[in-house]
């Protein structure tokens, strides 16, 4: 996969997109990893599941954290 950074991608995005590959470019800002480009009919059934093991969750997910009674 092409890796570049953001400020390059966006003054070549037309001609990248252009001659994309199906491998994609990732895109960096300050040496980290802000998106993945790849081509719209790409294969994306590969990223399903590919966070398993590596994502824990800590504490209620479907909670705000505060508390409050809609009676008073």
């Amino acid at each position: 996969m092409q890796e570049m950074s953001i400020s390059r991608f966006k003054e070549q995005c037309l001609a990248l997109i252009d001659n994309l590959g199906p491998e994609g470019i990732l895109v960096t800002k300050h040496g980290k990893a802000v998106a993945r480009v790849v081509p719209a009919d790409s294969d994306c059934a590969v990223l399903i599941g590919s966070l398993a093991g590596k994502v824990k969750i800590k504490g209620d997910v479907l909670s705000t954290g505060t508390g409050w009674n809609a009676e008073s």
